[in-house]
């Protein structure tokens, strides 16, 4: 137990006062002659006792009241918990930690939470002792901790936080400020979070390591500052979703993303601005959506007559709300030329690659020009005379054996860094040459045997959608593709895979269906099943080019998409992530001008001898482009781009309940305050426990209403 004004418990000594006053006033008995002698005498003993009794009840209650007030001027208080108790003018060692994602830039009452929370925290540098140890810690990632010089320079590091796009999460931050205080030799450490409660903040597998690390803490107290809005307003856009990254130019580029609304609901325009060559945002397309409370509606977007080259562009949703942050999406693709494949089937070759090259490129795409695959068809003897570098990549349709030779040229030509298909079917019944070591370097492994599933009951089921090639439609439609109607009965089987070998689809029995391996910068995918057995052909293999089914037109595009580099390239990116960026051999530069979304530009040095090159500073969000040369019309210019977003949960509004936030530190004692008077409160109830003052005062004030209602009822009588 502490006291705040431990010499006034001096005033205990004026419990004599009315002892003194007692003595002095007390009735002396006065003699009276009676004739019944005897009672008067009985009847004087009974009064005199029931007065000293009475006398000394009174007496007990004022002096009670004498030594509880003078007890609870004393200010006295009780610690509950393991820190060191003392006043509130002994120093501590203090870590500040301040919440700086993007959802704390949201503005209420012409203040954004971050300013909130830089004022309060200016003021509590005030509050603290003086020679306290402080150290102010942010959420921006590799930010580090350190104590400051002094209480100035505290002041000024809280004035210069801002938002940062790659907020590390709150129980990281804290376990940097526990690492902090670890490092004080002071009693007494404290630590101030303050944060707005987003939900985004407080990864839920976080939340046990979080609990170890304040728990090891011994002594600390804690003290959880909310700034944020109990009742949020705000619209926000989802994660951007393109069709693809690398499009052709002859197709319309799709982009998807979803409205939500928290707080209100009422009718937005989103609209759709592609950059022009001038870097001006040119508007292409809006829709107004009326979003609902807790759900998201999709929005779609296609725009079409992109020229060749990259395109960045953003959609945003107009007006403006408290969180200016998750109104705007950036994006970057790159238009490309029509890949021109090559298809090499046995003869003849025409009728053999009928369902693929529909699928590709269909007829009526072909016609309107829109179809994003010129695809040349040839006989597998051809391959030889063929100059397989005009293509960006080849398929070759149940093959049958061929020459060495030809192996050798295909695996030459993927390793310079192109793609190549393998469907193997029935024409592959000569197992030994397809096991010959010019064969081998390309397979997956050494063919095995064939085997058959006549029941109808095995087909394709993907399992992870992680793959580019099982990205996009594939893995936004995963839940509703009927693969099951599509029965394989007949696959290859292959030895022990070679290395490096990867499955990307198998089938329902867990088989491999479709495998990847890496040839020197190339790719070669196989597919142990064909794509080229029509519906009415005697002993198919399978029914996955059933007419013109979309799954069988989806998994081909995808997988010639992957093959020309189309689906494997990214440009946009999270706030923090390294983005690379694919050099062109024939174009590369010692040194390229970055130009980053704030409009200025750098020199950024590159290797000639590196295919790619590695951007890591994408703490900006929006658009960024590499120059060099020129710009992609000018004969050897180089101009590329690549976008940056802010994660989801970095923008994300909703809050935290009370019951979830202790959830999240579980046993850990911690104190949650939202005003300046509740953080002195906790602050003193923290450094010197919990004054009895009140129940002190409350008290004396029952006593003394229990004197009055004692003494008017005695000297009444």
């Amino acid at each position: 137990m502490t006291f705040l004004n431990l010499s006034l418990l001096a005033g205990t000594l004026l419990v004599a006062l009315p002892i003194v006053l007692h003595l002095i006033m007390r009735r002396k008995p006065t003699w009276f002659e009676f004739p019944a002698l005897r009672f008067i005498q009985q009847r004087h003993d009974t009064n005199q006792r029931r007065l000293r009794l009475r006398h000394l009840l009174l007496l007990i209650l004022r002096a009670a009241i004498i030594a509880i007030l003078a007890f609870a001027l004393a200010r006295p208080s009780i610690r509950f918990g393991t820190s060191a108790a003392g006043s509130q003018e002994s120093p501590v060692a203090a870590a500040l930690v301040f919440d700086a994602a993007a959802h704390m830039e949201y503005r209420h009452e012409n203040k954004t939470r971050l300013e909130v929370a830089q004022e309060l925290g200016q003021w509590l540098l005030a509050q603290l002792p003086e020679n306290s140890e402080i150290g102010v810690i942010d959420t921006q990632l590799g930010s580090g901790s350190a104590f400051q010089p002094d209480r100035g320079a505290a002041k000024d590091r809280i004035a210069g936080l801002k938002i940062v796009t790659n907020s590390q999460s709150l129980p990281t931050a804290l376990d940097a400020a526990k690492k902090l205080l670890e490092k004080s030799e002071k009693e007494r450490r404290e630590i101030y979070l303050f944060t707005d409660l987003s939900r985004g903040g407080w990864p839920e597998e976080q939340s046990a390591r979080l609990q170890q690390q304040l728990t090891e803490l011994s002594g600390a107290s804690v003290y959880v500052i909310d700034v944020g809005v109990a009742n949020p307003i705000d619209y926000g856009l989802g994660e951007l979703r393109l069709s693809s990254e690398a499009i052709s130019s002859r197709s319309p580029l799709g982009v998807e993303t979803s409205l939500s609304c928290i707080g209100e609901s009422q009718p937005r325009t989103v609209e759709l601005h592609v950059l022009d060559a001038d870097g001006k945002p040119q508007k292409r397309s809006e829709q107004t959506v009326e979003p609902a409370l807790g759900e998201l509606r999709p929005i779609e977007f296609r725009v079409g007559g992109l020229a060749p080259g990259t395109h960045q562009g953003f959609v945003r949703i107009t007006g403006q709300d408290g969180l200016a942050a998750d109104d705007t999406r950036f994006f970057t693709v790159e238009v490309k030329q029509p890949w021109r494949v090559l298809v090499a089937a046995p003869k003849p070759a025409e009728s053999y690659s009928l369902f693929f090259t529909q699928a590709l490129a269909p007829e009526l795409w072909r016609k309107r020009g829109q179809a994003s695959f010129d695809c040349d068809i040839c006989d597998l003897t051809e391959l030889t005379k063929r100059p397989l570098a005009e293509y960006a990549a080849i398929f070759l349709l149940d093959p049958a054996p061929l020459e060495p030779a030809t192996w050798q040229k295909l695996s030459d030509y993927a390793a310079e860094g192109h793609g190549v298909g393998i469907f193997l079917g029935r024409n592959a019944a000569v197992v030994d040459s397809f096991n010959q070591p010019q064969a081998q370097a390309m397979l997956p492994g050494k063919l095995l045997r064939q085997a058959r599933r006549m029941d109808g009951q095995l087909h394709l089921a993907p399992t992870d959608y992680q793959h580019p090639i099982l990205g996009g439609d594939l893995r936004r439609l995963a839940g509703s593709i009927p693969w099951d109607a599509f029965p394989v009965f007949r696959y290859w089987e292959f030895d022990k895979a070679a290395k490096g070998v990867g499955v990307v689809l198998p089938y329902s029995d867990g088989r491999p269906a479709l495998l990847e391996r890496p040839v020197g910068r190339g790719i070669v995918l196989t597919m142990t099943t064909p794509f080229s057995d029509r519906l009415n052909q005697q002993d198919t293999w399978n029914l996955l080019p059933a007419g013109e089914d979309w799954p069988f037109l989806i998994l081909v595009n995808q997988m010639a998409s992957y093959l020309v580099g189309g689906s494997d390239q990214q440009l946009n990116y999270q706030a923090g992530q390294t983005a690379v960026l694919r050099l062109d051999p024939t174009q590369q530069r010692r040194g390229y001008l970055l130009t980053t979304p704030d409009g200025l530009s750098s020199q950024y040095p590159a290797e000639l001898n590196r295919r790619e090159l590695a951007v890591t500073t994408t703490d900006q969000v929006g658009s960024y482009r590499l120059r060099a040369g020129g710009t992609s019309g000018v004969v050897g210019g180089v101009d590329l781009g690549f976008s940056v977003n802010y994660a989801l949960g970095q923008t994300q509004l909703d809050r935290l309940t009370d019951p979830e936030l202790a959830g999240v530190f579980g046993p850990v004692k911690y104190r949650l305050a939202r005003t300046r008077e509740q953080i002195d409160r906790d602050i003193s109830a923290g450094r010197v426990g919990r004054e009895l003052f009140p129940p002190l005062i409350l008290i004396v004030a029952i006593l003394l209403g229990l004197e009055l209602l004692v003494s008017n009822r005695f000297y009444r009588e």
